[in-house]
C-alpha cells in the first residue's frame, strides 16, 4: 500500500487480523466459523418465525425475545463479510470508511442488545413481582416504545464514534487486532489527540452498558427478594426457572464484553491471542447460544418449534 509522502495521513485501507500464529490453518478455522454463523442465522430466524406464527407466543416475554433475536442477527451480519474474508479468502484489507461503517453497526447492535436485555429483566421483574398486572403494565404500545428507545439510543450514542475517528490523523501501523473494526482498536492507530475519543468512549460504556447492567442487577435483587417471600419451595423454583434463560444470556453477553473492554484499556502487555479470543467470544457467543438456550430451556418455545417442524414434515409427506 502506498500513502502520501507524509507521516500523517488517513489510510485508504486498514489490515484486519486473524488468529496470530495460526495463519497457515485459517482456511480450516473458517469451517467452524461458517457453522457458527449458520447456527446463529438459522437459529434466530427460527425463533422469529416460531414467535410470529404461534399465537400463544404473542406475549411480552416472547416479543422481547424476538427483538433479541433480531439484534443478534444484525450483529452477526455486521461481522460476517470481514470475518469470512479474513479466514476463508485470506483477504485482510478493508476500506477505511467501510471499517468505520462496520464499527458503527457493531457498536449500535451491541448497545441495542444491552437495552433489550434490560427490558427483558424488567419483564421478568413485573411477571414475578406483580403477575396480575403483567399485561396491564407491559402493553403492546409500551413494548414497542421500549424497542424503539433501544434502537434510537444505540444510533444516537454511536453516531459520534466514526465522526470523531474521521477527524484524526494516522501515522502508525494500519494493522488492527481483530477480524472486524472495533472502536478502541481503530483509535489506537491514530496519532492525533484522542482524549475526546477516550472520554466519549468511556461515557458510552457508563451510560449504556454500565447503567444497563446495574439496573439488571437491581431487577434481579428485587426478583430474588420477591421469590424468597413465596411460601412454597416449589413456587420459588418455578419462579426462578422462568429467569434462567435470561440470566444465562446476560452472562454470555456481559462477561466477554467486560473482559474485552478491560483488555483494550489495560492489557498493553497481554498476548495478542487473548485479544482475538475475547473479541471473537464477544461477537460469536451471544448470537449462537441465545437461540439454543431459549429453545432448550423454554418449554413454550421448544413445543412451538417441534409443532412447526412436525407440521412441515407432514406437509412434505
Amino acid at each position: 500500500m502506498r500513502f502520501a509522502n507524509t507521516s500523517w495521513f488517513q489510510p485508504p485501507t486498514l489490515l484486519l487480523t486473524g488468529i496470530p500464529g495460526l495463519e497457515a490453518v485459517q482456511t480450516w478455522i473458517s469451517v467452524p466459523l461458517c457453522v457458527m454463523y449458520l447456527i446463529a442465522l438459522l437459529g434466530n430466524c427460527t425463533i422469529l418465525f416460531v414467535i410470529k406464527t404461534t399465537s400463544s407466543l404473542h406475549e411480552p416475554q416472547y416479543i422481547f425475545l424476538s427483538m433479541l433475536a433480531t439484534t443478534d442477527m444484525g450483529l452477526s451480519i455486521s461481522t460476517l463479510p470481514t470475518v469470512l474474508n479474513v479466514f476463508l479468502l485470506n483477504h485482510r484489507e478493508i476500506e477505511f470508511h467501510s471499517c468505520l461503517t462496520q464499527m458503527f453497526f457493531i457498536h449500535t447492535f451491541s448497545s441495542m442488545e444491552s437495552a433489550i436485555l434490560l427490558a427483558m429483566a424488567f419483564d421478568r421483574f413485573v411477571a414475578i413481582r406483580n403477575p396480575l398486572r403483567y399485561t396491564v403494565v407491559l402493553t403492546p404500545p409500551r413494548i414497542i416504545g421500549m424497542g424503539l428507545a433501544a434502537v434510537i439510543r444505540g444510533v444516537v450514542l454511536m453516531i459520534p464514534l466514526p465522526i470523531l475517528l474521521k477527524r484524526l490523523p494516522f501515522c502508525k501501523d494500519v494493522i488492527l487486532s481483530h477480524c472486524y473494526c472495533y472502536h478502541p482498536d481503530v483509535m489506537k492507530l491514530a496519532c492525533g489527540p484522542v482524549r475526546v475519543n477516550i472520554i466519549y468512549g468511556l461515557s458510552l460504556v457508563i451510560c449504556s452498558f454500565g447503567i444497563d447492567s446495574m439496573l439488571i442487577v437491581i431487577s434481579y435483587v428485587l426478583i430474588l427478594k420477591t421469590v424468597l417471600g413465596i411460601a412454597s419451595g416449589g413456587g420459588q423454583l418455578k419462579a426462578l426457572n422462568t429467569c434462567v434463560s435470561h440470566i444465562f444470556t446476560v452472562f454470555i453477553f456481559y462477561v466477554p464484553l467486560i473482559a474485552l473492554t478491560v483488555i483494550h484499556r489495560f492489557g498493553t502487555f497481554t498476548s495478542p491471542l487473548l485479544h482475538v479470543t475475547m473479541a471473537n467470544l464477544f461477537l460469536f457467543l451471544t448470537p449462537v447460544l441465545n437461540p439454543l438456550v431459549y429453545s432448550l430451556k423454554t418449554k413454550q418455545i421448544r413445543s412451538a418449534v417441534h409443532k412447526v417442524f412436525k407440521g412441515k414434515r407432514n406437509f412434505l409427506k
